[in-house]
């Protein structure tokens, strides 16, 4: 679930991605999430830029150092001070998150998790892609699940929309036609 507070910093920094001056929204996303990743490896790190007792100052210093071998955007790094500053770090994955998803939105992508009982081939994974851009009328992002509850077939979801082609979906809509004869 994506806070409030998250998807307010996320929807800034998409509005300065998009208003910046040759900020690439791919990469920030992945500056991002080495950032997330640097954090994460760190227990003292994380306690420090948490703690009220470190001083704005010094944690800026800190993430600047540990920022330069990362060659992050201007933007990205000043965005980590910010978050940093406000003591939000521990929101950053979420912040990503809603990120992508504003970003996504902007570029005129859906979103689509796609679950199926064993992994699927990668012409199985384009043929599900390009059906399901057909179907929303977007360029869909797919993410891939396995599922071995699903016994057989997939289970798409779009947005609010499923489209349920598992096994265990085609046994209850039969259960659900014989019991109403």
């Amino acid at each position: 679930m994506i806070s409030v507070v998250a998807t307010r910093y996320a929807k800034a920094l998409a509005d300065v991605v998009v208003l910046g001056d040759g900020l690439d929204a791919a990469q920030t996303l992945a500056q991002l999430r080495s950032i997330h990743a640097l954090i994460e490896s760190s227990a003292e790190l994380r306690n420090a830029l948490a703690s009220p007792a470190v001083a704005p100052p010094r944690k800026r210093a800190v993430l600047a150092r540990l920022l330069e071998p990362l060659q992050v955007y201007r933007q990205v790094r000043n965005f980590t001070f910010l978050i940093s500053d406000h003591r939000r770090v521990h929101e950053l994955a979420s912040i990503i998150e809603a990120f992508e998803r504003r970003m996504d939105d902007r570029l005129g992508f859906i979103r689509a998790d796609v679950s199926s009982a064993f992994a699927l081939g990668e012409t199985q994974r384009q043929a599900l892609e390009t059906q399901l851009s057909r179907l929303s009328g977007r360029k869909a992002r797919v993410r891939f699940t396995t599922d071995p509850s699903l016994l057989a077939g997939v289970v798409a979801r779009v947005g609010s929309t499923v489209y349920d082609g598992s096994a265990r979906g085609q046994l209850e809509r039969l259960k659900v036609r014989l019991g109403s004869q």
